[in-house]
């Protein structure tokens, strides 16, 4: 068994000559939840990506679940983006991503994602399209479709980038509780400009000038509250 989840050693990242990410390092342990603040711009999303293996790194070693290359490592990860990221495509092909999930574990995600009574008001169900880049559903409706996408892939690392940015109070809230459920048991990365939403956070970093300095510790980490 691997002894870090998430396992990034002196990585740096940049694009178009600017320096992104810059000589980071970071372990995180299964189970570990993790918060990230930092200002818009400062590398946040572009750190999740590469954790998440669509980035490669410029230099250092990433080991993410025990795999090192990006094709292997996606199969560990499910990442949940800040915004509208639909397909134009109907909602059980979002959730699924055309692969062969069964009805009940797809109905199963949707009820955990409180989907389902939206859902089943529509004329075509499952099958509804969302339009392009998601246009006919509304952003809470999309983050769910997107937690239940996460639900179904049932991946041991959850990557959460501003779940909850552009939602109104009460559907953030909403989307907050659906996530709870996404990520029990899981090993967590949450970056967000609000720390209030970090409350489930074992360790909480900032993230500035491409690297990452910590900010707070739980007297107790999650895998020791649990023995």
């Amino acid at each position: 068994m691997f002894p870090y989840a998430i396992d990034l050693e002196n990585i740096s990242f940049s694009y178009e000559n600017h320096m992104i990410i810059n000589n980071l390092s970071l372990k995180v342990k299964p189970g570990e939840h993790i918060g990230i603040v930092g200002d818009s711009g400062c590398g946040k999303s572009t750190l999740l990506k590469i954790i998440a293996g669509l980035y490669p790194p410029d230099s250092g070693t990433i080991a993410i679940a025990g795999a090192h290359f990006p094709e292997k490592i996606r199969k560990q990860v499910a990442l949940v983006m800040q915004g509208n990221s639909l397909f134009p495509l109907s909602i059980r092909d979002n959730i699924t991503c055309g692969h062969p999930i069964a009805d009940e574990m797809v109905w199963a995600a949707c009820q955990s994602a409180s989907l389902t009574k939206w859902i089943a008001k529509l004329p075509n169900g499952l099958d509804t399209n969302v339009g392009e880049r998601g246009n006919q559903v509304s952003g809470g409706q999309a983050q769910r479709i997107q937690i239940a996408r996460a639900l179904c892939k049932d991946a041991p690392i959850i990557l959460l980038d501003e779940p909850i940015s552009a939602l109104d109070q009460d559907t953030g809230h909403s989307v907050l509780d659906s996530l709870g459920k996404l990520t029990n048991g899981k090993t967590v990365v949450h970056v967000t400009h609000h720390q209030e939403t970090l409350d489930d956070s074992d360790t909480i970093y900032r993230m500035e000038g491409g690297s990452l300095a910590y900010l707070h510790k739980k007297a107790a980490v999650r895998e020791e509250n649990d023995s």
